[in-house]
């Protein structure tokens, strides 16, 4: 019975546990509780074809469009394929999906799909949903679920991952835990930026973890912004699913734009309307509001009852009166590098979910994808782990050519021109940490909005990657008070580093990779919008 550590508690790694459960020892760890996770705060759904109406070639379509000529069409071939499977997973997990006064299950149309596949539970509370009923099939079935312990190091032996060091949070005790295999189902790193969807968990572990043990990663540059979240402390995810509904955005005047942006108008894909939405900031410096009014206080109540909650208790009226929203970071199309079982280029360590990349989503992820290729790849890696057949054919990980490794990151003594040996050529001089100001992690959030966010250039990455540099060359994150706060500062500043790097890299415009120094490519907005960023 094969040994196997997972690293997360949200869809992609109980997934996985579930579908290992009494075939294999199964232990899931997370730094945090085990309710807390990117799946938690889900809101607007999980897409698959569910209906008579659909047909798994227009997911497969929707899903490669909105991917911007990037996807992985036979990445999309499985997650769209094997959907409908996970979701009656999901339901026999016991997972209560919201239906239709028929009794069949309700479905949602989202931006950028071309049929209304969306299912939802609770409303707009489908991640916790999710989470809680995953949680409770994996209590009934036995799988050891170990809260506030945290992974600070991946162990090697032959070359193959072994096993992992951890740090009981709650204790202090520091144990090597071997294993077989470790799975990585960590999320993103929604913390690189200040603002965002995401908990603030989500400071890109998983991906520092396989960094530092020599795994590729890939599509660093590709991180998407939700165009709207309450422009307020926390930025509390409106979903995509309100838009799908009928509400639209106005600017200063009251007026809609996306209509002069794009055919779909909201409904454009995310890159295209965040886009939009911060040229709009940048040129008025006044808000841009998501009117939903259109819905009635009851719908907007019933359907959206968290949204519902949230808006009231900042003290708004969504249902009489616009409210403000602001881009935020939400998703990283980028991550570990896996072939389509979740196998990276290391032996013994796989990644599932958003930490993991297998270009299914392209650069820029289709509307509620996110929780299905958890549910998907998390499956298919429990199969290769279990010794499934079908994972035997073909080569072992990831295949591409251009994947990044972290030894591209170098410390090398400054050369005459004050850059580092490793500068590429017109870099600026390097400067001190002490002349730019000490690390801090809002330093860094700030620093990553304003030079390596939704719209960069190549004077921005390039000012963003001295600071970096300068900031690791003077000792990086250092807090005795509290070490994981240091170990999470020190894996955001290792993947922002690693981030400018990747995008310096891709000069041309590349869906959610936005350069406006450079010819933008398909689906961004009209050049007369793209002129009013600079």
């Amino acid at each position: 019975m094969p040994r196997v550590l997972i690293v997360g508690t949200g869809i992609a790694g109980l997934t996985t546990a579930l579908s290992l459960a009494g075939r294999a020892e199964v232990t899931v760890v997370t730094k945090a509780a085990a309710t807390v996770s990117n799946t938690s705060k889900a809101q607007g759904g999980i897409a698959a074809v569910t209906s008579a109406d659909d047909q798994v070639s227009l997911h497969v379509q929707d899903t490669l469009t909105a991917g911007a000529g990037w996807s992985d069409p036979a990445a999309a071939e499985v997650l769209c394929a094997e959907g409908p499977a996970r979701i009656a997973d999901l339901i026999e997990a016991g997972v209560r999906f919201d239906r239709a006064d028929d009794g069949v299950l309700a479905r949602g149309l989202e931006a950028a799909h071309s049929r209304a596949r969306v299912l939802h539970a609770g409303g707009d509370a489908t991640g916790a949903a999710i989470a809680g009923g995953l949680l409770a099939a994996a209590a009934r079935a036995g799988v050891r679920v170990r809260e506030r312990v945290l992974v600070t190091e991946l162990l090697h032996a032959g070359g193959r991952v072994v096993g992992a060091q951890l740090t009981d949070l709650t204790t202090g005790a520091v144990e090597s835990h071997r294993s077989d295999a470790v799975v990585l189902a960590t999320g993103g790193a929604g913390q690189l930026y200040p603002c965002t969807s995401n908990p603030e968990v989500a400071t890109g572990d998983g991906v520092a973890l396989a960094a530092r043990a020599g795994a590729g990663l890939a599509d660093l540059e590709l991180y998407q912004f939700h165009p709207t979240t309450l422009a307020l402390p926390g930025n509390f995810l409106v979903s995509e699913a309100v838009r799908g509904e009928g509400a639209v955005l106005r600017d200063v005047t009251g007026q809609r734009f996306m209509t002069e942006v794009h055919p779909d108008a909201e409904l454009a894909p995310r890159d295209v309307v965040a886009r939009a939405v911060a040229a709009q900031l940048r040129r008025t410096g006044a808000p841009v509001t998501l009117d939903a009014t259109a819905l009635g206080e009851e719908y907007l109540r019933r359907r959206f009852p968290s949204i519902d909650a949230a808006v009231r208790a900042a003290g708004l009226d969504w249902a009489r009166e616009p409210v403000p929203i602001t881009p935020a970071a939400h998703y990283w199309m980028g991550g570990v590098a896996t072939d389509l079982w979740g196998r990276t280029s290391v032996p013994g360590l796989l990644a599932v979910g958003e930490v993991a990349c297998t270009r299914v989503h392209g650069a820029n992820r289709l509307a509620s994808n996110s929780l299905l290729e958890g549910a998907v790849f998390g499956h298919r890696a429990a199969r290769v782990l279990l010794g499934d057949e079908a994972a035997a054919e073909g080569p072992v990980g990831p295949q591409w050519p251009d994947l990044v490794h972290s030894d591209a990151l170098t410390h090398a003594p400054a050369g005459a021109d004050g850059r580092p040996a490793d500068a590429p050529a017109g870099a600026p001089p390097t400067a001190s940490a002490e002349a730019l100001g000490g690390f801090s992690r809002a330093a860094l959030q700030e620093l990553m909005w304003t030079r390596a966010g939704l719209i960069r250039t190549e004077d921005s990455l390039a000012r963003a990657t001295t600071v970096l540099d300068a900031w690791a060359a003077g000792g990086g994150p250092i807090s005795a008070v509290d070490p994981l706060r240091a170990h999470e500062d020190a894996n955001l500043l290792l993947l922002a580093r690693l981030l400018t790097r990747s995008a310096r890299a891709r000069t041309t415009s590349l869906g959610a990779h936005f350069r406006s120094d450079t010819a933008a490519e398909a689906l961004l907005p009209s050049p007369e919008l793209v002129l009013e960023t600079h």
